[in-house]
């Protein structure tokens, strides 16, 4: 690690994608008590329409906003998906992909929330709705 200290490290995480923990006020990491706390928000905002439920449970929660917006652009990547599978066959086929996709990012953003962790989701991860 040549002359670089661990301070210096933790000053560096500036360059993290969009969308990561420093964009919600965290330069080396979430609030562990924040995570304790509203771990059960952060979970629920992957399924659905319960993404919701941090935005009005706990809207003082950076960790649980992270991931309702995290949620919240996994549902609109949904939405875009089924709008997709309307177009017969080549629509069928990007949309199925599409929903394989929802899948996967929906267990990887419960799999950080449940670990405590704020990691963005790859493709959509960089977007951020709610600030």
């Amino acid at each position: 690690m040549d002359n670089m200290s661990v301070t210096d490290d933790v000053a560096g995480a500036s360059s993290a994608p969009m969308g990561a923990a420093t964009d919600y006020g965290y330069a080396a990491g979430p609030d562990p008590a924040d995570v304790e706390k509203n771990k059960v928000f952060a979970i629920l905002a992957y399924l659905g329409l319960l993404f919701l439920v941090p935005l009005l449970a706990a809207k003082d929660s950076r960790f649980a906003m992270y991931h309702a917006n995290q949620g919240l652009v996994l549902f609109l990547f949904d939405i875009a998906c089924s709008a997709v599978m309307i177009i017969p066959f080549l629509g069928w086929i990007i949309g199925g992909a599409g929903w394989i996709a929802r899948i996967v990012f929906m267990i990887m953003g419960i799999m950080n929330a449940a670990n405590g962790q704020m990691k963005p989701l790859p493709l959509i991860g960089g977007i951020q709705l709610i600030k």
